[in-house]
């Protein structure tokens, strides 16, 4: 299993971002679905997450600016950032719960983007 993230990038503040993160590999169902950050020197958070059902949870630093969805067909999470803040640069990574089969066994696993840096100057 693969992910592949993209979409980062320089905006100014108030612009607006799409990140992307397509799963790939002998993949029978995706879980839950998650964004996280890790600003230089801080600690990796999670910024939003959505569940196989459509539940969807947030940062409360991001309520109302970002949007979490995902589309099971194409194997992709997306995050769609909006009125971006200079205190939302950091690199951000997706995290899927992908199940896979192992010994005819449906097992499910944590796999992490490479990450894209996000950049908003003010």
């Amino acid at each position: 299993v693969q992910l592949q993230a993209s979409g980062g990038g320089l905006v100014q503040a108030g612009g607006s971002l799409r990140l992307s993160c397509a799963a790939s590999g002998s993949i029978i169902s995706i879980s839950d679905m998650g964004w996280y950050r890790q600003a230089p020197g801080k600690q990796r958070e999670l910024v939003a997450a959505i569940t196989s059902g459509g539940s969807r949870n947030y940062t409360d630093s991001v309520k109302g600016r970002f949007t979490i969805a995902r589309d099971d067909a194409k194997k992709t999470a997306y995050l769609e950032m909006n009125n971006l803040k200079p205190e939302d640069t950091a690199v951000y990574y997706c995290s899927l719960d992908v199940g896979t089969l192992v010994n005819a066994r449906l097992v499910f696993n944590d796999y992490w983007g490479q990450g894209t840096q996000v950049t908003v100057s003010s």
